[in-house]
């Protein structure tokens, strides 16, 4: 009898926490199952406790019941068949109280994980929200798959773009245009443009995420690196996904910010999964302000210090490096950081930095903006900043990986890689500065770089 008892409990106990654990109003259901299953369990262990002898041992949602030799111990005036039947009942009873107690710890535990799963998932959807555009991904997606990295980076990088376009919305009155567009080849993107505004001529945040098979050209150039890339049939399946910004503001006093964090995960022939993070910040201004270049380098500096002294020294040295013209023998600008093939300590800790980079877009650029968008100018300085961005073309044109990766990509949209390209810019021949004139000590520092800090 308890032993029938008990399958029918145990079958009652499955049914009702499967309907608990699909009830869109579980936190009101597992209240009343609380208070019904409390009441029930009480009366039973009330019962059991009365029984001599008895004890109950759990394991997991079953029960062991044990008798202690109840033989010669029984009350007065008790017949061997109504202590038989009374052990049955109270094992029933006892049994029915357990599993009716396991099975509300099960639905309060399972009411739980749905709750804390919901609240996750209204998470995304509430940061989606604020977004410029819905993500890439579609949202369900990115929450199937809320632990993985790519949907983790994906959602850091539209954050990003959101919060850097709400900024700069702010300073300069006008509204970004967002503009969504898709890869044949798999994924896509959303270019967040202002043109010819009140502070800036041309202003872009575009964030990609793109899927496929890396060519051989693009292939060649990670190997370049040091990457060694080995692919099944000469393919290479990959996932790369990042945010890209520059800001080309009029007032030639405002200085122009470049960004770019992002993150490629690439498939070799054997399953295995190579990874790695990369990115940077750096400031072009087209005329030299001290305080402008201590803010901005500082703020970098206290996001890399939070995770490891040499990264901003190392970093900054790099940033130097990469944007030097060398068919002109200059820096683009006055720096920042800069990194790439970032796959250490650990993945977490990787994108732990990267978000913390990311976190310094706002900081260490809209200030500057506040301060210099009303300043007088002369044609003589405007003439000064349309070379110095022809400068800037002639970088990204020749030497910028990212321009020549995206141009090298099946699919590629042209217009959002070739973003980062000013609205007007000049060419002079045999152009030379002054001496002694404010262009001149420009230009003295990106020939020959400066520790800021």
């Amino acid at each position: 009898m308890a032993a029938l008892l008990l399958h029918s409990v145990n079958r009652s106990a499955q049914i009702t926490t499967k309907h608990c654990f699909i009830s869109h109003k579980v936190s009101t259901l597992a209240r009343l199952q609380d208070a019904h299953v409390a009441s029930f369990h009480n009366s039973a262990a009330h019962r059991w406790s009365s029984l001599p002898g008895a004890r109950w041992l759990s394991r997991g949602t079953g029960a062991r019941f044990m008798c202690q030799g109840t033989a010669g111990r029984l009350p007065a005036g008790r017949s061997r068949r109504g202590a038989a039947l009374v052990l049955a009942g109270a094992a029933a009873a006892a049994v029915v109280g357990f599993v009716a107690n396991a099975g509300h710890f099960q639905r309060a535990e399972m009411a739980s994980r749905v709750i804390q799963v919901a609240k996750q998932d209204d998470d995304i959807l509430e940061k989606c929200k604020g977004f410029m555009s819905l993500p890439v991904t579609d949202v369900k997606v990115l929450q199937e798959k809320k632990g993985e990295m790519c949907a983790r980076m994906e959602l850091l990088i539209m954050e990003t773009q959101a919060e850097f376009c709400r900024a700069l919305e702010k300073v300069d009155g006008g509204k970004f245009k967002a503009d969504r567009w898709q890869r044949k080849e798999g994924g896509g993107g959303i270019s967040c443009v202002i043109q010819d505004s009140n502070v800036f001529e041309k202003a872009g945040v575009s964030v990609s995420v793109v899927f496929g098979h890396l060519t051989e050209e693009a292939a060649k150039q990670m190997k370049s690196r040091g990457k060694v890339l080995k692919g099944k049939d000469g393919k290479l399946p990959f996932c790369a996904m990042g945010i890209s910004s520059v800001i080309h503001p009029k007032n030639p006093h405002v200085p122009t910010v470049h960004f770019n964090y992002r993150y490629f995960e690439i498939e070799e022939e054997d399953g295995s999964k190579q990874w790695w993070f990369g990115g940077g910040t750096d400031l072009t201004p087209t005329y030299l302000n001290e305080e402008d270049a201590f803010l901005f380098h500082n703020t970098l500096k206290e996001a890399c210090d939070k995770h490891h002294p040499q990264y901003y020294p190392d970093f900054k040295k790099w940033c130097d490096r990469y944007f030097y013209v060398r068919h002109r023998g200059e820096t683009r600008g006055i720096g920042g950081i800069f990194f790439d093939d970032l796959d250490s300590p650990s993945q977490e800790e990787a994108f732990s930095f990267i978000r913390s980079c990311t976190s310094t877009v706002v900081p260490c650029y809209v200030p500057l903006v506040y301060k210099h968008r009303d300043d007088a100018f002369t044609a003589e300085e405007k003439r000064w900043q349309q070379l110095r961005r022809g400068r800037y073309v002639e970088f990204n044109l020749v030497y910028d990986r990212g321009v020549k990766f995206g141009l090298a990509t099946p699919g590629s949209r042209i217009e959002s890689i070739l973003m980062s390209l000013p609205l007007t810019a000049k060419w002079e021949y045999t152009h030379e500065p002054e001496e002694g004139s404010r262009e001149a000590e420009m230009l003295e520092v990106l020939r020959t770089p400066r520790e800021w800090l």
